[in-house]
């Protein structure tokens, strides 16, 4: 059934739009001293965001990396979310693979393990045409009653989303909406208008969080949430009451950090580095993503008191 062929109220009965809308932390791979996945430590880190009121988690995605494990360790990670905080969270399972038989199995695998939609990237390496990334996406939603979340990030994936492809999926039932990471806001409202008001746009540009809000975003997914989900919310809450210049404040707050986080060589190695002096221990980034240097402690170290410092602010004034 197309889209313009049913009320909103009708889309709404069948999935729940609300449980996607807000912030939703990209969980962050978790390891053990031999780098092997830690089912213990991803459990530990999901309810580190589930106490401080995150609205989901992404799992499997480019923080996750989903793309730099197995099949069977993917399948480990989500077990473990779901079960320590699956009942609490809106669960995202990210599926995308190189292949789309892998992404078909872990897609129906997210079902099974009781996952609330399942996302995917167009498969990676090869140059797809439209038409092989609509299959492969096509095959992975034909797999499950689950809903699908598109997810855009082309500086990655080398494929640009079309309005075309994007007004093709959004058509269907199970399609609720697009994960956009491109560094476009103007390509986030055209996809929100391309969607229409029942289709779900959630930012992917940490930096932006707040202009992708303004001008059509529903809520976020972002790896960068998960050092400081505080401040996201904070952000989230502002704009929700219209405090518009008070949520600029905290943006800006939160581009220091993502500023000091990318002079890194890896942003993922950072944000772990971050959160083991937080007290969470997700182990060191799968290589070929390098962990951060002895010689680099020292401003890990700095950073980590600047994040605390605006954090207890964000949490003092909502006392206030």
């Amino acid at each position: 059934m197309n889209r313009s062929m049913r009320g909103k109220e009708e889309m709404m009965n069948m999935f729940d739009l609300e449980k996607f809308k807000g912030i939703i932390v990209a969980l962050y791979a978790c390891y053990d001293e031999e780098g092997n996945v830690d089912a213990l430590r991803v459990k530990k880190l999901a309810r580190h965001y589930a106490d401080k009121g995150v609205k989901g988690l992404y799992v499997g995605g480019s923080s996750g990396e989903g793309m730099l494990q197995t099949a069977a360790e993917r399948k480990v990670v989500l077990e473990a979310v779901m079960e320590e905080v699956g009942s609490e969270l809106t669960i995202i399972a990210h599926v995308g693979s190189a292949s789309t038989r892998e992404s078909v199995g872990l897609a129906k695998h997210a079902e099974s393990a009781g996952a609330d939609a399942i996302s995917a990237v167009p498969a990676i390496y090869y140059r797809l045409s439209p038409a092989s990334v609509e299959r492969h996406w096509q095959e992975m939603i034909d797999s499950t009653s689950l809903p699908f979340i598109i997810y855009h990030i082309p500086q990655t994936t080398g494929f640009q989303l079309q309005a075309d492809l994007l007004a093709k999926m959004a058509a269907q039932d199970k399609v609720i909406g697009v994960k956009i990471s491109s560094e476009s806001t103007y390509e986030l409202q055209q996809f929100k208008a391309i969607g229409g008001p029942d289709f779900l746009v959630l930012n992917g540009p940490d930096e932006q969080y707040l202009a992708g809000r303004s001008i059509g975003a529903d809520g976020g997914i972002g790896g960068t949430y998960g050092v400081m989900p505080e401040l996201f919310l904070k952000v989230e809450s502002c704009y929700r009451e219209g405090l518009m210049d008070e949520a600029r404040k905290w943006q800006f707050n939160i581009n220091e950090i993502i500023k000091g986080l990318l002079s890194f060589p890896s942003l993922y190695g950072a944000c772990k580095a971050v959160l083991r002096l937080q007290g969470v221990e997700c182990g060191e980034p799968r290589l070929p993503l390098l962990p951060v240097s002895d010689a680099d402690h020292g401003r890990i170290v700095l950073l980590h008191k600047q994040i605390h410092e605006y954090t207890e602010a964000a949490l003092a004034s909502v006392k206030a």
